[in-house]
């Protein structure tokens, strides 16, 4: 089944995968030129010049898709490529500066026609394009429309011939990974001030991450976490233990506190063996590699003479003579280049062999952090070593850490413990020691807690935004938050990310109905996709039918994801959408002819069922009912104005919605008109003393998206509620509703809702 979305007169069909065929996305865009194409072409014959393409453009496109680039077009000598277009990881920026260095070295190596040395010049820019979904393939013309894509063609203009330019964007997203140098910044055709470029030197290999402040909460998680490693130690029967949450839950930070803590068993010392994978290493094999490194005592840039007599001392008291002189070359090999080679997988055998020995004399732990970025390669070792060590009864554990998404298969006795978000407390008690350390002032912790989310990468992300000048008022999304949660986004298929799209944009509580209306879908289609969110732990449950996002800078990043028209018709779909599907007026109308206009549907509500009367309907006699219903709005008590209820938006928090009470004070319910079967009917009268009654209906709750219909939608009529007779009791409570004295009606009470603006009460 396709859907179909409809924007102004443009009709667009999409598969079932992507029900919102366009998003707003940030990505990266690299822009490929040949330096002096002109003159090289002028000079050579046509042929030689369709061979020099055909190299040319095939080495750019093989380097462009090992880094899992999109190519959008071809234009003459030049390619535009485009990172992050249908999926993130979060290091779409990483993956191409590191293309366009390696496009630069792999023309170098690669011979041309008649030895012609091709240079180019390389421009990376990062901002926020419209993105054609369906067409975000490689070959896609106009996949992508927005400033960035000029902005990394105007880059690339500035680069030297055979150097990679970046932009502003750019180059925060790659700090710590890329070595860059700031150059003077260029003047820009139509564009003040000057646009400010940096020049990408080459990878860099990332630091261990500082934790040098108190851990705040995760009690319960240490003493599970140590509990496991420690029976696994002390029973020397293996375990895995699986630590999993999103970026930014502070995964990192327990695996500190854990190698700190846990240095004893028994009164056994415990070594511990820790890497972490890099996103995207130039080798497959190259967080087994740093394994290694960390036994030995091996650090990058060490002579071969230092890494070989480390590698002697290390091996020496596992291994005879001879196999010690047989296994120092192929790992030597290993941390030289640890590809997926053979040789470098004879390596990672040896490897593997090493910790195996290493805890039969002396318990050992495996930690390996951010295994979700590793390839099948590295899961394959961790499998060959946990299994060994478990069919030897070796005193080994194991602990992998990574995001929920990672599919990877584990073994049986794997146990998995999730990191839930820290509670307000415990936000706020960061929050605090963070600013403190930082010199900003503690007061923001108030304006910082609703935004965080419970994650101490958020947290942190924040607080150093702020160092960095950010705007105090408007607090924007820190990039790092941005890209990280953007990633998490896609993780998920088109159906799911469609939901948290609409919903994003919808505020409030988000129930299935109301997402169901906005996306257009039948009723109870994305029931299945909310329950996957809340498994995924993207979503809470939130009262009885309903849910909340469980970080604030996802809900914000899924709506930013929508193009204009798609949320304005979100947003339409759902708030015309009946909040009132029936209601019962109450109130004496003055003007006899107003009473014309519903008096059969009051008549035909006495002699059977409760009739449905909707808003459209009452509108259809607004010329005569405008006039006579804003006269019978209760007046506001002596001294006391009416205040208005706020209508919720976007920028409402949940909390606001969840607290208000369903009815503002002064006001009562509104009585549904049940079956007058087991009473005798009641005639209703003309005149200046008559009621009319509608019948309110159950599907007249409260608008879980906490969005009511705009003023130009909403009805001009106001409504008055007539207060319980006193004395009733429940839902059958006996009442004289527009009857005369003796004749008597069953009037069940409706559940109750919350008032909109402009109706004078509700139920």
């Amino acid at each position: 089944m396709t859907t179909t979305i409809i924007v102004g007169d443009a009709r667009r069909t999409t598969t079932p995968d992507w029900p919102v065929p366009e998003e707003r996305r940030t990505v990266t865009v690299l822009f490929a030129d040949i330096v002096g194409s002109t003159a090289l072409v002028d000079r050579l014959d046509p042929e030689d010049v369709r061979a020099l393409q055909r190299v040319y453009f095939d080495t750019v496109a093989g380097v462009l898709h090992r880094w899992q680039g999109v190519v959008e077009k071809y234009v003459g000598d030049a390619v535009m490529a485009l990172f992050g277009a249908r999926h993130s990881d979060g290091f779409d920026a990483y993956r191409a500066v590191r293309a366009g260095l390696e496009i630069q070295a792999a023309l170098d190596r690669r011979p041309m026609v008649e030895d012609i040395k091709l240079r180019i010049r390389v421009g990376v820019a990062t901002g926020e394009v419209v993105v054609d979904l369906g067409g975000a393939v490689s070959g896609g013309h106009g996949v992508a429309s927005g400033a960035v894509i000029t902005t990394a063609a105007r880059l690339q203009e500035y680069a030297p011939p055979g150097a990679v330019a970046l932009c502003a964007a750019t180059a925060r997203a790659t700090a710590g990974l890329i070595t860059q140098r700031q150059l003077t910044p260029v003047p820009v055709a139509g564009r003040v001030p000057p646009m400010p470029v940096w020049h990408a030197v080459g990878p860099v290999r990332p630091g261990a991450d500082q934790h040098d402040g108190p851990l705040i909460g995760r009690r319960r998680e240490l003493a599970t976490i140590r509990d496991q490693l420690s029976w696994a130690i002390r029973t020397q029967n293996p375990r895995w233990v699986s630590l999993v949450g999103p970026t930014g839950s502070g995964r990192s930070r327990l695996l500190h506190e854990l190698a700190r803590g846990l240095t004893t068993v028994d009164g056994l010392p415990v070594r511990w063996c820790v890497t972490t994978c890099q996103p995207y290493p130039d080798q497959v094999l190259a967080p087994v590699a740093e394994l290694l490194r960390g036994l030995v005592g091996v650090r990058h840039g060490d002579g071969a003479a230092v890494v070989r007599d480390r590698l002697v001392a290390a091996l020496t008291p596992l291994f005879p003579p001879t196999q010690v002189a047989s296994a120092v070359p192929v790992l030597r090999r290993l941390l030289s280049n640890p590809d997926g080679s053979a040789a470098a997988s004879a390596g990672a055998a040896i490897c593997r062999e090493v910790l195996l020995r290493l805890a039969a004399r002396r318990p050992l732990v495996v930690a390996v952090d951010d295994v979700d970025r590793a390839g099948p390669a590295v899961s394959r070792f961790l499998h060959g070593l946990f299994n060994a060590a478990t069919a030897r009864g070796l005193p080994l554990a194991m602990l992998t850490l990574h995001q929920p998404q990672w599919t990877d298969t584990q073994p049986g006795p794997a146990r998995r413990m999730t990191i839930r978000p820290l509670a307000t407390v415990q936000s706020g008690r960061m929050l605090r020691q963070l600013l403190t350390r930082a010199g900003q002032p503690v007061a923001l912790v108030d304006r910082l807690l609703p935004l965080v989310g419970g994650r101490p990468g958020h947290a942190a992300a924040y607080v150093a935004s702020i160092v960095d000048g950010a705007d105090l008022v408007a607090l924007p999304l820190p990039d790092a938050v941005r890209r990280a949660v953007a990633a998490e986004l896609d993780h998920l298929d088109g159906e799911r990310r469609a939901v948290l799209m609409a919903a994003g944009i919808l505020g409030g509580v988000i129930s299935s109905a109301t997402i169901d209306r906005a996306l257009g879908w039948t009723p109870g289609r994305s029931a299945p996709a909310l329950r996957g969110l809340v498994t995924a732990g993207l979503l809470l449950p939130h009262r009885a039918d309903g849910y909340a996002f469980a970080a604030p800078a996802l809900r914000q990043v899924a709506a930013e994801r929508l193009p204009r028209a798609l949320r304005a018709l979100f947003a339409r779909r759902a708030a015309n959408a009946p909040r009132l599907d029936s209601v019962q007026v109450d109130a004496l109308l003055p003007d006899p002819a107003a009473v014309d206009a519903v008096g059969a549907v009051v008549s035909a509500a006495a002699t059977r069922s409760a009739e449905v009367v909707r808003l459209d309907a009452v509108r259809s006699g607004a010329g005569r009912l405008d006039a006579a219903f804003p006269a019978l709005a209760p007046a506001p008590r002596s001294g006391q104005p009416r205040r208005p209820v706020p209508t919720p938006t976007m920028a409402t928090p949940p909390a606001a919605l969840t607290q208000r009470t369903n009815r503002p004070p002064g006001s009562s319910r509104l009585r549904a008109v049940a079956s007058a079967g087991d009473v005798p009917p009641t005639p209703v009268a003309a005149g200046p003393a008559a009621r009319v009654q509608a019948a309110a209906g159950p599907a007249a709750r409260v608008n879980s998206g906490g969005h009511w219909p705009s003023d130009a939608a909403r009805s001009p009529v106001a409504i008055r509620a007539v207060p319980a007779v006193p004395g009733s009791a429940g839902r059958g409570a006996l009442s004289g509703v527009g009857a005369p004295p003796g004749a008597a009606r069953a009037v069940p009470r409706p559940p109750l809702i919350r008032r909109p603006d402009g109706l004078a009460a509700s139920a």
